[in-house]
């Protein structure tokens, strides 16, 4: 074997956490599901773009403001994506970390959620709430596959970094944190019952 060394560039990591805290899932549990059945304005956007499920995302910007609990997670989200911020070794130039937007998905058992990423902000993240076996995973694309041309796909056990999708399937109490570039999707809920998350964009203002 030749004697040589592989330098990670550019990699793009994953922060993983866990809030712990019981007490407040239980009741970011009820609040979702209570605001859920009260917005008629999100069932009716929800009802138009074939979202299975709900979603405040379009109908919503102030749930830190409707219910203490949110608050509380917006709180707690702060500290980790400063946290993620330090890792990363961004320069924001003066700039403040602030959470952009904050939103409920209730999907149901049958659901799903395209590809996509969130432009105009830097730090993406979901809080997994309520999640029944078989309706976790969040997947994860490479950000340089339409770069790949002629590179032949990856073994099915290649490394985690080498991997061109990476499938994530969060317990209840998971924080996640990515780069808003990171385009991702959610698979079908093959769970009997509704998985209930909460997502979230940081911008530098």
């Amino acid at each position: 074997m030749p004697s040589f060394r592989l330098d990670p560039l550019f990699a793009s990591p994953l922060y993983r956490a866990r809030l712990g805290a019981r007490a407040l899932n239980l009741a970011l549990e009820h609040a979702c599901l209570s605001i859920a059945r009260d917005d008629a304005a999100g069932q009716r956007w929800c009802q138009e773009h074939g979202y299975q499920g709900y979603t405040s995302y379009a109908s919503l910007d102030d749930l830190p403001q409707r219910a203490p609990e949110f608050a509380e997670l917006a709180h707690r989200l702060q500290r980790h994506a400063k946290s993620f911020c330090r890792a990363l070794a961004y320069d924001l130039d003066g700039r403040r970390l602030n959470l952009d937007s904050l939103w409920i998905n209730v999907l149901k058992p049958g659901g799903q959620h395209s590809a996509h990423l969130h432009p105009h902000a830097i730090i993406s993240g979901t809080y997994y709430v309520c999640v029944p076996p078989g309706a976790g995973a969040i997947r994860f694309e490479d950000p340089r596959l339409a770069l790949f041309m002629a590179a032949p796909p990856r073994k099915a056990h290649a490394p985690l970094a080498r991997k061109s999708f990476v499938t994530i399937a969060p317990k209840v109490g998971t924080l996640l944190l990515w780069e808003s570039f990171l385009r991702h999707d959610v698979p079908t809920n093959a769970g009997k019952s509704p998985r209930i998350s909460i997502s979230f964009n940081f911008a530098a203002r």
